[in-house]
């Protein structure tokens, strides 16, 4: 018994030391990590040029969604951006609507140019006018869509507070780089009419609403964009004395501005009922702008010109170089804008044909004539009127 005893232990312990034998001490290798996400590439803005040679082109998504193409000076075809890069444009200007016909010039339409427009590394203004339709010094139409507001100004900046941030933020979500933002489009009688105009006959507190209404739209655009210059826009670059007075009331009652953007229509100028030659405006322009720079220093931007090209391509060439060339010397105007050049003097949007959309948004039964300053051919060529910002 006793040696079948011996037997039977040393067989368990010769079995114990087999099994041992076999475990294998080192632990398997940690797997080889895989090559992981495609790195996100960092986007990189926009820069803001020294002097911005600028286009609003407003009209172009509809201009193109109808057909038309445009061309080089050379007869290339190509997108109307290449066609602008390759006259020496540099910026681009965008307006904005609330609630516009057919949607042109609503958010998804600018968001969808914008997009393109800082692809093509063009720096971008925008352009809010706060309306449904075109804003301008005789008509500030409140949107439909706050019109039941109309009384109440609390809600009304709440209204433009919000509007700026919701366009302005879905740029900033894909991307878009934004140099610089109006607040309001020609605004000299005051915005949103009814309830923001000005009130000649408070003395000391004319801009009193509008002041309200400027701000809420400045501050909003710089919670979202807060290296953007946001300003005030008014018409008349020529208009010295009136000028002054308006930017010396908008500012001492509170008015927030990191630069002045004007209108300059040299062949439309009027002073009283007397029409000014074009070398008179220009000549007017450029000593009512250096006043403004020097007794507001801040950057003036003519975020507005235009010429009659249409009426005679020489005539209107002479006087925009003639402008540029002067305009370019004054230190402080860091941009001129051509308003509108891809069109030719005969297409026009559709609204303007649509004699119950004008109503709806003039107040008047009529249909409006095609824009007469385009610089642009008909086979969306330019016209040598764009030569002059060639360099």
């Amino acid at each position: 018994m006793k040696r079948k005893l011996l037997f039977m232990a040393a067989f368990f312990a010769a079995f114990a030391c087999a099994c041992g034998s076999k475990v294998d001490p080192t632990p398997d290798p940690e797997p080889e990590p895989g090559p992981g996400p495609e790195p996100v590439p960092e986007v990189v803005p926009v820069q803001t040029p020294a002097f911005a040679k600028g286009a609003d082109i407003g009209w172009a998504s509809e201009m193109e969604a109808g057909g038309r193409k445009f061309q080089k000076k050379d007869g290339t075809q190509a997108s109307l951006l290449e066609v602008l890069q390759d006259c020496g444009i540099n910026a681009i200007r965008l307006r904005v609507w609330v609630d516009p016909y057919r949607g042109w010039s609503g958010k998804d339409d600018v968001l969808a140019v914008a997009k393109k427009v800082t692809a093509a590394k063009l720096a971008l203004m925008v352009d809010f006018h706060y309306s449904d339709f075109f804003a301008d010094p005789s008509r500030q139409q409140i949107p439909a869509a706050w019109n039941a507001d109309k009384a109440d100004i609390a809600k009304m900046c709440q209204h433009v507070k919000d509007h700026t941030t919701e366009v302005l933020q879905a740029l900033k979500d894909n991307d878009v780089t934004v140099n610089w933002v109006q607040i309001g489009n020609e605004t000299r009688g005051g915005m949103l009419f009814g309830i923001g105009d000005l009130q000649y006959n408070q003395k000391g507190n004319e801009f009193n609403n509008y002041i309200k209404l400027s701000n809420a739209g400045y501050e909003a655009a710089k919670a979202v964009y807060p290296d953007a210059l946001v300003m005030p826009h008014i018409d008349k670059a020529w208009d010295a004395s009136n000028n002054n007075w308006w930017l010396t009331n908008f500012k001492n009652q509170g008015g927030l501005m990191d630069a002045i953007a004007l209108s300059h229509y040299p062949q439309e100028a009027w002073s009283g009922s007397t029409r000014l030659q074009p070398a008179q405006a220009n000549s007017q322009a450029v000593t009512a702008v250096k006043n403004l720079i020097t007794t507001f220093k801040v950057p003036v931007i003519i975020s507005e010109v235009g010429v009659k090209t249409p009426a005679g391509e020489a005539e209107a060439k002479n006087v925009l170089e003639s402008f540029m060339t002067e305009i370019r010397k004054v230190d402080g105007v860091t941009g001129v804008f051509y308003w509108e050049p891809e069109v030719d003097g005969s297409w026009k949007p559709a609204v303007y044909s649509d004699r119950s959309a004008i109503q709806k948004y003039t107040g008047k039964s009529e249909t409006w004539n095609a824009y007469g300053m385009g610089a642009f051919t008909s086979a969306g060529k330019p016209t040598s009127v764009m030569d002059v910002f060639a360099d």
